[in-house]
């Protein structure tokens, strides 16, 4: 982990504990982190020393300014003062999973074959609360290369039940 993710990320985090403004931030971090992570040539702009910091501090006032609590416009601003916007989203992925865990959530991301309804999707979040204790925040893909089945990543491990895994074994089973 780099160190001005760690810093910044745990400098963010405390102040929301401060002012028990964790799921505020959280939510305003949302929009900010999808605007910047489509858009890189801002970053690109944000961070460029050619430019005077003056305009790229109203930049940022002028894009989250309406969005963003103070402090977490503030935050945004004193890494294009400290010239640190290339790593902002660094920063942001390391604010969320603090604000995860000290919620006592996890995020997972499940992965399937096909579109899980509504019903498998609120069935597999239970089972997957139940396995690791702790609510989660579901992030869901589709790769049709699993053929069947679902993959699912939540705290670090992986759960695979996909045909493509299953018969991946059983061809190894076979060429043994």
């Amino acid at each position: 982990m780099m160190e001005t993710e760690r810093e910044y990320g745990e400098a963010l985090f405390a102040l929301a504990l401060e002012t028990q403004a964790v799921a505020e931030f959280e939510a305003a971090l949302m929009p900010v982190e999808t605007v910047l992570a489509e858009n890189p040539d801002y970053v690109e702009f944000l961070a460029s020393p050619a430019l005077p910091l003056s305009e790229r501090l109203a930049a940022l006032e002028e894009a989250f300014g309406r969005y963003c609590p103070e402090y977490v416009l503030s935050f945004l601003q004193l890494l294009c003062e400290h010239g640190k916007m290339r790593e902002v989203l660094d920063c942001i992925a390391h604010f969320r999973r603090l604000a995860t865990a000290a919620q006592n959530r996890a995020t997972a991301v499940i992965t399937s074959a096909v579109e899980l309804t509504d019903s498998q999707k609120t069935a597999l979040c239970e089972k997957l609360a139940k396995k690791v204790g702790k609510q989660i925040d579901p992030h869901y893909q589709i790769d049709d290369s699993l053929i069947g089945g679902v993959r699912v990543e939540v705290d670090g491990h992986t759960i695979d039940g996909s045909v493509r895994r299953r018969l991946g074994e059983l061809k190894e089973v076979m060429s043994s």
